[in-house]
């Protein structure tokens, strides 16, 4: 992982794109952003890490919106058995529910089920 005290405000740190075409939204960052990729293995198709135009670690996955990956009731159970907290939720949003977690180093993150 990159070393916190190097980056400065707006740095992306880390981001997910789930999509349904996930090779067209690699190309498009590759074209407009300079972003290099790495393939990620998923048995059957591949994912991409993205890197940024100097190189170095990934800072983005891209990644094929395939089956469920995503089971919100177990995350929260995974969460709990490992050492971390729910914060908020479950709450429904329309359609879709969402709970806010804390890992055990205290980063907190939002879980989207939809």
């Amino acid at each position: 992982m990159t070393d916190t005290a190097r980056l400065t405000v707006g740095t992306v740190a880390w981001f997910d794109l789930t999509v349904s075409d996930a090779v067209e939204v690699r190309d498009f960052y590759q074209a407009v952003v300079g972003w290099t990729t790495s393939p990620v293995d998923m048995g059957g198709y591949q994912d991409f890490c993205m890197h940024p135009p100097a190189g170095g670690e990934p800072i983005a996955g891209v990644c094929h919106a395939r089956g469920s990956k995503a089971d919100l009731e177990g995350s929260l159970g995974v969460c709990r058995a490992r050492s971390g907290a729910v914060l908020a939720g479950p709450k429904s949003m329309g359609t879709a529910r969402y709970a806010v977690i804390r890992d055990p180093a205290g980063a907190v993150v939002a879980l989207y089920q939809a």
